[in-house]
């Protein structure tokens, strides 16, 4: 096993259980009303009920948990010749190293999906306690992550233009 591939999978099943543990400490830290939109100065002046909250958070956990890997196992079971990517023929002679960069990119965008939710959560629950902390301690948050989001998009697309390496 690759180096990545461990990293990778390590970091999809520490953010399956940070996942789980922030939505269930920031569950225990809500009101029943939780401010879900904030005006200039920083005060909530729209309000989710914290089990409409909990929903929603299980909801994306099992989406992206369960769908978008079984969508990923699927991707793997797809034909050389259907496969719309470059360098197709080349790729098909080194179909087991395909399908680990597919593997190692469907892993990546679950964990990256996992990691938003989790700080998503958290940042939600400490803007909504009496912490020191404020909304606009979080506003570099949805550019860190779309930034992620997009690197992560982006990579498997670049890695494929790549000639795989011939075997001997």
């Amino acid at each position: 096993m690759k180096i990545t591939t461990l990293a990778i999978r390590v970091w999809r099943m520490f953010s399956m259980i940070a996942v789980f543990v922030v939505s269930v400490y920031s569950y225990s830290l809500f009101s029943e009303d939780v401010g879900v939109h904030f005006d200039a100065a920083g005060k909530a002046d729209e309000f989710i009920r914290k089990s409409e909250i909990f929903y929603i958070i299980v909801g994306l956990i099992l989406v992206n948990n369960v769908l978008l890997l079984a969508l990923g196992r699927q991707l793997l079971k797809i034909p050389n010749d259907l496969l719309p990517i470059p360098n197709r023929v080349e790729w098909a002679a080194q179909r087991d190293e395909l399908n680990e960069h597919l593997r190692n990119w469907i892993y990546s965008l679950v964990a990256m999906i996992n990691t938003l939710v989790g700080m998503t959560v958290f940042a939600l629950a400490t803007v909504n306690n009496e912490f020191t902390y404020k909304i606009s301690a979080f506003e570099g948050l949805l550019y860190l992550v779309v930034g992620f989001l997009c690197i992560i998009l982006i990579a498997l697309p670049i890695r494929l233009m790549i000639k795989p390496k011939l075997e001997d």
